[in-house]
């Protein structure tokens, strides 16, 4: 395969890669706005100008283009772990990762309002929405697994310690997070997970 056979799949796989995260973003728009149960594939589709066979090649339903979000933040923590210096500290490493990941984008312009953070809930709430959630947990799991183990020099099919690891980020993600929606939802989950990642990285003592 020639560097441009490369060059083409990569650019290939960035466009699906981007293609997922439209539709994914729609429908976590389209939901939170409207409700689970008045949002459908095609309004998914329309709103992100492709059409419904165009969606059924990339997700299931709904629930699991909502959860495509997550999973992209997720597997983007891995490879910016496998970008961060060499020299940093693990925890270092993975809490400057996470945080990375929970800045907010400059084409972000969601409105932050109690209705959207209400909607939110109720979304996350969904049976469906966190069944694929819990699958998309998985996945990322296992690949922040392995850059953990190329960081650590540990082997991913057999040593404890880089699933160990990675468990304890998602835990620790997904504990800040729910804080944040619980506490302060008009506000930035990024104080949350920066303590989150110091109690961690301190090893958890007793307050």
């Amino acid at each position: 395969m020639t560097a441009e056979d490369d060059a083409r799949i990569g650019l290939r796989e960035r466009k699906k890669r981007q293609t997922r995260l439209a539709l994914s973003r729609e429908a976590i728009r389209l939901t939170v706005e409207r409700g689970w149960q008045d949002v459908t594939v095609d309004d998914i589709a329309a709103a992100a100008d492709v059409s419904p066979r165009t969606f059924r090649n990339y997700f299931a339903g709904k629930a699991e283009a909502i959860a495509a979000s997550h999973l992209e933040r997720a597997l983007r923590i891995a490879e910016e772990l496998r970008a961060r210096p060499a020299d940093e500290p693990l925890w270092d490493a993975i809490g400057n990762a996470v945080q990375a990941q929970f800045a907010p984008a400059p084409d972000d312009r969601q409105p932050r309002d109690q209705g959207w953070i209400d909607g939110l809930r109720l979304m996350l709430a969904e049976p469906a929405v966190q069944g694929e959630v819990l699958k998309a947990n998985a996945i990322a799991q296992d690949e922040l697994a392995k850059a953990i183990a190329e960081r650590t020099g540990t082997d991913v099919a057999h040593d404890l310690y880089p699933q160990l690891v990675a468990a304890v980020v998602g835990a620790g993600s997904a504990t800040a997070v729910t804080h944040w929606l619980r506490e302060d939802p008009h506000g930035s989950a990024l104080p949350l997970l920066r303590e989150a990642f110091a109690r961690i990285a301190a090893g958890l003592p007793t307050p």
